[in-house]
């Protein structure tokens, strides 16, 4: 049996339903407080999620609490820097939702903010421990596939009214960017499995003409080409403003051989070359936040802690690193698709 670790939820909204969920499915984390700017009850909470749940008005008396070992931000984006920050002096390990931050400079003091205090992070990068993506890396780690020289990873997920945070979404100050706001699982993705350090990246936009998209501030289509330092290169398209069923497009391509989504084709296998082989995996083919793997991650996220280590694949650094792309991609498309190297 694992550390007690009880965790306080800041911000009480679709997300927040999946993480408890999946927090309390973990071997050491539970669910025992909420903080919301909405009137909530602590009895109903209690009931819906099991145990006894306190409600908070005030985020302070939460931060406070020294019964809390973690928070669990899932509030708007934009309260993102100042809540986290005030949690690692609270002295609070962080599970954070992506984005983690709508500009560099946010990110840059959360990572601050957390090592100065000692404190443990895990941003909401969860495809990484998703069946799909896990595979893709073990037949990439395998060799299956040679020396990658081109990927392509992209997010194709219509985000209108009938989705949950359409309501915020639109705003720039909150979604930011196509790929900031959703398609940042998809530049994460990529980076994870081809591996190397981003030498540049050149991004353009684009936007629906349909009328249900017309409430968004920003471009809600991006494509971003990322330059790799050794060479290869690889492919992120962002689309929250399809029709068209939710997909998570892989195409990888090596030395030795290529993936498609759950295919492959190894000559190092001796297989032929006119099929595919299915890789058993379960696809990442819904945006809906409980089909997601938070449960993988989130208790990834606590074994870290109880070991006193920073937790694998999506720590405030790996993450940071990851945001910089994202930056230096919005960056770009700003300034017509002339290269930025990431900051």
């Amino acid at each position: 049996m694992g550390t007690k670790l009880n965790v306080g939820v800041i911000g009480y909204g679709w997300a927040a339903t999946a993480h408890i969920a999946a927090i309390n499915a973990t071997r050491q984390g539970h669910v025992t407080a909420v903080w919301s700017s909405r009137d909530l009850d602590a009895g109903e909470l209690s009931t819906r999620h099991g145990g006894a749940i306190r409600v908070h008005r005030d985020l302070e008396s939460l931060l406070a609490d020294p019964a809390i070992d973690v928070v669990d931000i899932t509030s708007y984006p934009s309260q993102h820097r100042d809540q986290a920050v005030a949690a690692a002096r609270a002295g609070k390990h962080i599970i954070l939702e992506k984005p983690m931050a709508n500009s560099p400079a946010e990110v840059a003091d959360i990572v601050a903010a957390a090592e100065a205090a000692g404190v443990k992070g895990c941003v909401c990068f969860e495809c990484r421990f998703s069946s799909q993506f896990q595979a893709t890396k073990a037949v990439v780690d395998e060799g299956l596939l040679g020396r990658l020289h081109y990927g392509e990873v992209d997010y194709y997920h219509g985000i209108g009214p009938w989705y949950g945070q359409y309501r915020w979404n639109t705003k720039r100050a909150e979604g930011g960017s196509a790929l900031l706001t959703a398609g940042c699982h998809a530049l994460d993705a990529l980076l994870m499995v081809m591996g190397g350090e981003v030498e540049s990246v050149s991004s353009l936009g684009t936007k629906s003409s349909a009328e249900v998209f017309r409430p968004y501030e920003y471009d809600t289509t991006s494509v971003t080409i990322v330059r790799f330092r050794d060479g290869a290169v690889g492919k992120t398209a962002a689309v929250v403003d399809c029709l068209q069923p939710y997909y998570f497009h892989t195409h990888l391509v090596g030395s030795a051989g290529s993936l498609l989504d759950d295919r492959f084709h190894s000559v190092r296998l001796k297989a032929d070359k006119g099929h595919w082989s299915r890789i058993a995996m379960k696809m990442l083919d819904s945006g809906d936040v409980s089909d997601h793997p938070y449960q993988a991650q989130f208790q990834a996220f606590f074994d870290a802690i109880e070991a006193g280590t920073d937790m694998p694949l999506t720590s405030f650094r790996e993450a940071a690193r990851t945001f910089a792309v994202i930056f230096a991609a919005d960056e770009s498309a700003a300034r017509g698709g002339q290269p930025v190297r990431p900051g």
